[in-house]
């Protein structure tokens, strides 16, 4: 994979624009606080609402989300995938002008054609690959996350340097600033959010609970041994790699693990894997996640209580507490 150096060059023709944070949840106040500390003028766009009050106390210029784009040369798009289409419909395609430049943190509404963009503006990705929290602690430290960059238009003629300007600004530079596509982006994230990060592993944590318990071992065991302590092993991985997390742990759960784990990996696993795959390359995934939103997120809805009423999630709650009662 290639990456981008950030000349002053870039870093200037940034610092000559004014940005509107659209959406100020998780990854729109990192990113926010982020680039006003950077220098970069910042203002935030957002409907009324809890996260309006929060960027308001947070010492920004706060307005509505119409009046941010009126307002701003560079507008980055951080509402929820599920919201961003509508939003954009309805408060900023009326309302764009050439010279701006319409930034996405994910490429899912552009890859996917909910949203299709004049061709005077410039369009670029700037992904953290990181959550929210993370974007701004690790710039408070010094340091930051490692971003995905892509250029989709490039109506200006200058889209790549606003792209790595604002990289730079919210601390990516300290990192790496990786070149992607919008397709390559998109569907390596939801894939790998799908199968591995929020499904795989915490099916496979519920699976292992379940086993332990209906075999008579004691619930709050069961959940410290195969969901508390995955969090340690997890850790060891993003900082060494595989390798050294074997050599951190002790020599029989290497042994184990290395030999026992891949039996896990059946056929069938592989191809449900691939049926994943193919269903958010195809747009399926997408068009799924949009028409549950927009019939009202119900089923969505349900499946979460479902899973807090689960007997994994139970024996979490019972361990946790022992836990504070310990620390108390």
């Amino acid at each position: 994979m290639n990456t981008y150096s950030v000349s002053t060059e870039d870093e200037m023709h940034f610092r000559s624009k004014r940005v509107a944070i659209l959406g100020y949840g998780s990854q729109g106040r990192a990113q926010a606080l982020n680039l006003r500390d950077s220098g970069a003028d910042v203002i935030v766009g957002n409907r009324a609402g809890n996260s309006f009050e929060k960027a308001k106390a947070d010492g920004f210029s706060v307005m509505s989300v119409s009046d941010a784009v009126k307002s701003a040369d560079v507008l980055a798009l951080l509402f929820p995938d599920e919201s961003t289409a509508d939003i954009y419909a309805e408060d900023i395609a009326p309302y764009l002008r050439e010279g701006h430049t319409l930034l996405f943190a994910h490429g899912f509404n552009i890859l996917y054609n909910f949203i299709t963009p004049p061709k005077f503006v410039d369009v670029v990705l700037v992904a953290p690959k990181g959550v929210g929290p993370m974007v701004r602690r690790l710039y408070e430290e010094g340091c930051g996350v490692a971003s995905l960059v892509s250029i989709h238009q490039d109506a200006s003629g200058s889209a790549l340097k606003t792209a790595l300007g604002f990289a730079s600004a919210i601390g990516s530079s300290r990192s790496a600033i990786i070149e992607s596509t919008f397709k390559d982006e998109t569907e390596t994230d939801l894939f790998g959010e799908q199968a591995i990060i929020c499904g795989g592993i915490p099916a496979l944590i519920e699976a292992a609970v379940d086993i332990l318990i209906e075999a008579g071992y004691p619930p709050e065991l069961a959940y410290s041994e195969c969901a508390h302590e995955v969090k340690l092993v997890i850790d060891l991985i993003y900082a060494k790699g595989f390798g050294e997390m074997y050599n951190s742990v002790s020599k029989t759960a290497s042994y184990g693990g290395i030999t026992r784990g891949n039996r896990l990996i059946s056929d069938r696993l592989k191809a449900d894997m691939k049926e994943i795959l193919r269903e958010v390359q195809s747009g399926e995934f997408a068009a799924e996640w949009i028409a549950e939103k927009r019939a009202g997120s119900g089923h969505f809805r349900e499946l979460v209580e479902n899973a807090r009423e689960s007997e994994m999630e139970k024996a979490g709650i019972a361990f946790r507490k022992i836990l504070e009662t310990k620390n108390e």
